[in-house]
């Protein structure tokens, strides 16, 4: 009798969130049809978006996580999580940059519960919320506040057939070239993040005439330091500049430094 063919298990993923508003784990569920196929080459194995919350069950093929570090609680779940997988992968403003709840690393944490909590002593938080990789090695970071639909699937695509992903090191500016954008910054002198902003948003802001907030976080040796002397040379102010580097992404290395300049 010829041998009985023998079929690999499907690739196991899994998807976590941390401290987040959950909008890049709905821009997987955004992907509808290629969802539906991306679901015949693997097994999604723990997704409490998409499922009934349960314990994960690893190891895993494929984690991606949502969110920053915010809690003592998940110090502890990242540990886990890249224990049991294989590969680690980050999305969105949050997990590679902190996100917007990032701007309490520059205040007092405890006068912030303070203020915000009536109970504050049942509130257990970190004084600063960071991406996942100061905490645990991660393979790949994907930006964005959203991420983007397309750059996602072929993350994804790309580790499940073990090649590097295609997405390209280029500013937002490289986008606004491509989609005929009169430049906003130097037409108009507007404050604009979008030379040293990673690209992938498709350049939103700048084609409704507004400039970029910089919520992809900062491209690979992205050049702060000139473009604030221009936005000084604009007429901004020096606080004006330090809370441009300071939103989505005031924990990526590069804006955290250039707006500690400013102070």
């Amino acid at each position: 009798m010829p041998d009985t063919p023998t079929h690999s298990p499907r690739p196991r993923l899994g998807v976590f969130k941390l401290a987040s508003c959950d909008g890049c784990q709905l821009t997987l569920l955004d992907c509808e049809d290629e969802l539906l196929l991306l679901g015949e080459q693997i097994d999604i194995v723990h997704f409490p978006e998409a499922t009934s919350p349960g314990q994960p069950s690893g190891p895993f093929d494929v984690a991606i996580i949502e969110g920053s570090v915010s809690t003592p609680e998940q110090q502890d779940e990242v540990q886990a999580i890249r224990r049991n997988s294989t590969v680690l992968l980050t999305i969105g403003a949050c997990a590679t940059s902190g996100g917007i709840q990032a701007l309490r690393n520059f205040g007092d944490h405890d006068d912030y519960r303070r203020i915000v909590y009536a109970q504050p002593e049942y509130i257990s938080s970190l004084a600063t919320s960071t991406p996942v990789a100061n905490h645990v090695p991660v393979d790949f970071e994907l930006r964005g506040c959203p991420i983007n639909k397309q750059q996602l699937l072929e993350l994804i695509t790309a580790c499940l057939r073990g090649r590097t992903p295609a997405i390209k090191n280029e500013s937002v500016c490289f986008e606004c070239k491509r989609n005929d954008i009169v430049c906003v910054a130097v037409t108009q002198q507007m404050p604009c993040l979008g030379p040293v902003t990673h690209a992938g948003c498709g350049a939103i802001c700048p084609a409704f005439n507004r400039g970029c907030f910089g919520c992809y976080g900062p491209k690979e040796s992205a050049a702060t330091a000139p473009l604030a002397a221009q936005m000084l040379t604009n007429g901004q102010s020096d606080e004006a500049i330090k809370r441009a580097f300071r939103l989505f992404t005031a924990e990526s290395e590069a804006f955290r430094e250039e707006s500690q300049r400013h102070e």
